[in-house]
């Protein structure tokens, strides 16, 4: 159906791509996070000709396990030393403390041919020492609903515009979007689409974040759909991927974690 696109931030000026075939995974219409904001939020880099280029976010989980997206992967190899995470970051190549990885685990249903199953965890080879400005972020129960009318958010440091990249000094973004349910969206995805409506884009696997205006754009693949929930933060999604960044009628795709918090406990 829909494939997917990654695109890296700009490093030192200079323009790094990294590039899957298709439709960009899409932070439009956002404002800087706040110093302290988003304690899970990670940036995952890349070796790319000696540098680490951040290509995708993620979340801290647990002290040693990180939640992303399995189409971070895809069409690399998957040697753990091609690979590093950096911490919650307000500027992205500002101080890097750099941590390897011990294993990445993709989940087995996951295919870049096929829909859904957009998940991979991360495990680092040493338990992450929390503090004031790193902390994990709270899987939900099976059993959770999120639903329009709570606060969510994602955060990254992706494009601010389709094709636009984030400027120096790369600060950290959040924006409130939206939550809206599969059938919702695949209704919004039809609109202006030759697919017939017979014929489902958004599966029961998936849920939607965004607004015209408003959406994770290139480079925010993997990072946290975030909602809160009775005071506390959960995870709701996964970013996975998108047509365009904040389009009229195409919110943004995210893996649900509700879908997967089982197989994501029997690793962690």
């Amino acid at each position: 159906m829909f494939c997917l696109l990654l695109l890296t931030l700009p490093l030192l000026g200079n323009s790094v791509p990294i590039v899957q075939d298709g439709n960009e995974v899409k932070i439009v219409g956002s404002n800087d996070a706040q110093v302290g904001e988003w304690p899970w939020q990670i940036s995952l880099r890349k070796n790319l000709d000696d540098f680490w280029i951040h290509y995708c976010g993620g979340s801290l989980i647990h002290p040693s396990w990180i939640l992303t997206a399995a189409h971070c992967f895809t069409g690399t190899k998957n040697y753990t030393s091609n690979y590093m995470v950096q911490l919650r970051q307000q500027n992205l190549y500002e101080n890097d403390h750099l941590l390897p990885l011990e294993k990445v685990i993709i989940h087995p249903n996951y295919s870049a041919a096929s829909e859904g199953f957009d998940l991979a965890l991360l495990k680092l080879q040493a338990l992450v020492q929390l503090t004031g400005t790193i902390q994990t972020i709270s899987l939900p129960e099976a059993s959770q609903t999120f639903t329009p009318d709570m606060e969510c958010w994602v955060t990254g440091w992706g494009d601010i515009e389709s094709g636009v990249p984030l400027p120096p000094p790369y600060t950290l973004r959040n924006v409130q979007v939206s939550m809206m349910d599969a059938l919702t969206c695949d209704q919004q995805y039809h609109q202006n689409s030759i697919i017939p409506e017979s014929e489902r884009i958004i599966l029961d696997n998936m849920i939607c974040a965004g607004e015209p205006g408003k959406d994770s754009c290139q480079g925010d693949s993997g990072g946290a759909l975030v909602c809160k929930v009775q005071c506390s933060w959960l995870q709701a999604g996964i970013v996975s991927w998108g047509i365009g960044c904040g389009a009229q009628h195409r919110p943004g795709v995210c893996t649900p974690v509700t879908d997967y918090v089982d197989w994501i406990n029997q690793h962690i």
